[in-house]
């Protein structure tokens, strides 16, 4: 197992350039199971969980592999298997994803209940209301989903995603690439807008698929007979472009973020405009301008969660650390995972001073971080111990690193080209 060595307090400034979306190319993944001709995805992140998805895949029969490029070849033309077994699937939350491809393709699927970060219970409830509305018969048994498509196979239908706790983009898309292949026409209400959906029905269009209304609350899907295959280039990681800025901000450092899209991070960039960052924006990049964070820290400005295109859940850990520094009281509301908050102790053991209430955390700025030995408990919480160690005096060590590397390409070799004294080393 390894971990980063962090020796805070170093001059940041230069270029990190976007890779490729880990949220967005793992239901593009899965989708390339829906059809039986070669899918090519260009600007694949390099990822632990991109290698996990790839081994799903061809646990159930496919051919997949990631070139060093980063694109990555998928061929399910042979006969693939409808089981997905939780040695597959155990590591990641997406993984779910397989289940409506499986499901549409061969009239029956039998998925376990997926692993992922641990912040909380986070039910796939609304993926099996909606299949269940495509006309599927869904149980729970012995761990695993069992989903089996009426006779003729899957049928169109109105479904209904809203929850509690806003659309479910994994949810989203599971039933978008189910019904692509159902008979008849799909509309879903309530549809997560986030570009990661986006660019999943975009992928399905290249693959033949009839789909209306990508980006807003209402998904038009028309089926047909079958998905024949395409090349798709897969949109930039807007979280790991949102993580690098905020930590060119936390730092005080001149640090442009390249090959983004600002305009998937407009939450972002207002609520720094709030804090006062000093930052410039350009057509695909962000650059975060040098400034004091001593003499003139970042303002105080509270965060509340919600989906896109509201402020990111997966930056709220990040935006929680640039908020450790700030010139007074910030309040960070968690509304789509309200556990998500294992950052928070561990935020505590290099000083800062936060407190949690309930499903909200209270930060209290505080001139100075220190390094100490630290527990990564999830993806972007991990981000969050990292951007806090590069300000902290003296050493920090991020152990756990096995979580960040599932969704940035090596963020010690990225940091180190800007300036960062960061290493890794076995435990």
């Amino acid at each position: 197992m390894d971990k980063l060595i962090i020796e805070g307090g170093h001059t940041l400034e230069g270029t990190i350039r976007t890779a490729g979306s880990k949220n967005a190319v793992l239901p593009i993944l899965a989708a390339s199971l829906l059809s039986r001709e070669p899918v090519t995805l260009t600007r694949a992140p390099r990822l632990a969980d991109v290698s996990t998805m790839l081994g799903i895949i061809r646990d159930l029969g496919a051919e997949a592999e990631q070139d060093e490029n980063g694109t990555v070849h998928i061929c399910a033309e042979g006969d693939i298997t409808g089981r997905a077994t939780w040695e597959a699937v155990r590591k990641m939350r997406a993984s779910v994803c397989v289940l409506g491809p499986l499901l549409a393709r061969l009239g029956r699927a039998e998925v376990s209940l997926p692993g992922g970060c641990n912040f909380g219970v986070r039910p796939i409830d609304i993926h099996l209301k909606g299949l269940c509305a495509l006309g599927a018969k869904v149980r729970i048994e012995h761990g695993f989903v069992v989903a089996e498509a009426p006779p003729g196979g899957l049928r169109g239908a109105r479904v209904f995603l809203g929850s509690a706790n806003g659309p479910s983009v994994l949810g989203t898309a599971n039933v978008v690439m189910a019904a692509t292949l159902a008979r008849g026409t799909t509309v879903i209400e309530s549809a997560a807008c986030e570009p990661e959906v986006i660019d999943l029905c975009d992928a399905l269009v290249a693959m033949g698929a009839k789909i209306s209304g990508q980006g807003s609350p209402m998904l038009t899907i028309e089926g047909v007979d079958e998905l024949h295959g395409a090349t798709h280039d897969v949109i930039p990681d807007r979280i790991e472009a949102g993580t690098y800025v905020l930590a060119g901000a936390l730092a005080g450092a001149q640090v442009k973020v390249a090959d983004c899209q600002p305009a998937h991070l407009g939450a972002l960039l207002d609520h720094m405009n709030e804090a006062r960052v000093p930052f410039e924006v350009g057509e695909d990049w962000i650059e975060v301008q040098a400034y004091d964070v001593a003499d003139t820290p970042p303002r105080s400005t509270d965060v509340t969660t919600h989906a896109y295109p509201g402020f990111p859940t997966d930056l709220q850990a990040q935006w929680m650390a640039l908020m450790t520094k700030a010139d007074g009281l910030s309040i960070i509301t968690e509304r789509i995972f309200p556990d998500r908050y294992m950052h928070v102790p561990e935020l505590g053991r290099l000083g800062a001073n936060v407190r949690r209430q309930n499903t909200a955390v209270v930060v209290r700025g505080t001139p100075e971080l220190s390094g100490a030995p630290v527990m990564a408990s999830d993806l972007r919480a991990s981000a969050a111990l990292v951007m806090a160690g590069l300000v902290a005096r003296g050493t920090t060590e991020v152990h756990r690193v096995y979580h960040i590397d599932r969704g940035y390409e090596r963020i010690e070799d990225r940091l180190a080209s800007i300036g960062a004294a960061i290493r890794r080393v076995s435990e």
